[in-house]
């Protein structure tokens, strides 16, 4: 079973609206085993439509559409499909009276416009939406079968999971499939593939490599008999390959590992941020109950914020700047005593545009200050890309990611790298 996927619509085509729906059906249909071999979306055009439809079914056995079967105008794809099939719009009975007492029941005139979404393709099939107003369709062409979704996308889903993919799975009769995400920070996208590259050579394996700054997430899927358990044996080994840059699986983020870590040993950590805003803040107050193992934090963007907030030495400051490793190792320290906290996690650099105290845009330095007064100060070398507004946003990113993963780290016992010069001396060194 070959399926492509058509979304319409001007509002996708010109980047108005993301377009999840095509993210959502291409993730549901390879669950099920059912191969998704292109994706293809156009705008609110009748015979750009028409074209898109027919040539993908000279390629595939089935056609997916979302979008252009709401009330207005621009709405064309049943129109489309009508014409595809070379047959006429006609007037459903059936739907008409649901639009209607639809319309009754929420005290409203149902407007002439809307009962466009009552004219279907003659002989088309209509798939129950439970979920709104206007019905899928299966409109069988020269070349197979195509079902038009709404474009809504909880309606797009409903009637995906409780018509269309019941009836595609039975025609598919997939064979086994297994898949799981494997998340890893701090390890670029090239690395992670060659050190992957005898779970490439398996027969019946398929990896795919989705980089986020700072973090890559590697999904195995695995096909033909006994996938389950074959999954289990692969994935154990890309973990052995990978090393202690796998933080996860599936669903896990790295903010959950890192409150599951010191809900484990009843610790707390507190944040001080400067080129990061409070991103890392935010990071960490995404889980619910997060308040248990999140002390809170402080943003000290400003320089002299840093002295007057958390202690930073003033002579410190202006000897070497805002962006140096012993001012990252005294904001730890400083955040961790004054919210009390076991551990203090800070951090400093350039995110800039411009260079600041004489140091290149990417300089990142992140500090740990934890029991003991034990410390650790590292500098992750992030590829800086090209200046602008995405080129911070991506080292802001970056910085929060390899902040969490070093707190992570730590409390795992891990190896956390190439540390910067001696600010305290008792920071661990790993050269």
């Amino acid at each position: 079973m070959r399926v492509e996927l058509l979304t319409v619509g001007d509002e996708l085509l010109l980047g108005d609206t993301v377009n999840g729906n095509a993210a959502w059906l291409g993730r549901r249909l390879a669950d099920h085993g059912i191969e998704v071999t292109r994706s293809v979306v156009v705008g609110d055009d009748l015979g750009v439509i028409i074209e898109a439809v027919t040539s993908a079914l000279a390629r595939a056995d089935a056609v997916i559409t979302t979008g252009g079967l709401g009330p207005t105008y621009d709405d064309v794809t049943r129109d489309a499909l009508a014409e595809a099939a070379g047959v006429a719009l006609v007037r459903d009975a059936a739907i008409e009276r649901r639009l209607r007492e639809r319309a009754a029941r929420a005290g409203r005139e149902l407007v002439p416009m809307a009962l466009r979404m009552a004219d279907v393709p003659d002989g088309a099939r209509l798939l129950a939406n439970s979920a709104g107003a206007a019905p899928g369709l299966r409109v069988e062409l020269p070349g197979g079968v195509v079902y038009a979704l709404p474009g809504v996308p909880f309606e797009m889903r409903t009637i995906m999971d409780e018509v269309v993919l019941p009836e595609l799975t039975g025609a598919a009769a997939p064979p086994a499939v297994a898949r799981r995400i494997v998340r890893t920070a701090g390890m670029w996208e090239s690395l992670v593939a060659s050190r992957l590259a005898e779970i490439e050579a398996m027969d019946g394996v398929a990896l795919a490599y989705l980089p986020d700054p700072g973090e890559v997430k590697v999904r195995i899927t695995v096909t033909g008999d006994d996938a389950g358990a074959r999954l289990a044996r692969v994935e154990a080994r890309v973990r052995e390959l990978l090393g202690p840059a796998v933080y996860g699986t599936g669903e896990e983020m790295l903010d959950r590992v890192v409150h599951r870590l010191l809900g484990e040993r009843a610790e707390t950590v507190a944040t001080a941020e400067s080129l990061t805003g409070g991103l890392i803040g935010a990071e960490l107050t995404q889980a619910p109950g997060a308040s248990a193992t999140y002390a809170g934090g402080v943003v000290t963007y400003a320089t002299e914020v840093k002295q007057r907030a958390l202690g930073v030495p003033a002579e410190l400051l202006a000897e070497h700047g805002a962006v140096h490793p012993d001012v990252a190792a005294a904001m730890a320290t400083g955040v961790r005593d004054a919210l009390g906290a076991t551990y203090g996690l800070a951090v400093t650099g350039v995110a800039g545009p411009d260079p600041q105290d004489g140091r290149p845009v990417g300089t990142v330095y992140i500090a740990v200050s934890g029991p003991g007064d034990s410390l650790t100060v590292v500098s992750p070398k992030l590829p800086v890309p090209k200046p602008g507004a995405e080129a911070r946003a991506v080292i802001r990113r970056m910085t929060v990611v390899h902040a969490l993963d070093l707190l992570r780290r730590l409390l795992l016992g891990l190896d956390v790298g190439h540390t910067v010069g001696e600010a305290r001396a008792d920071r661990e060194d790993l050269g």
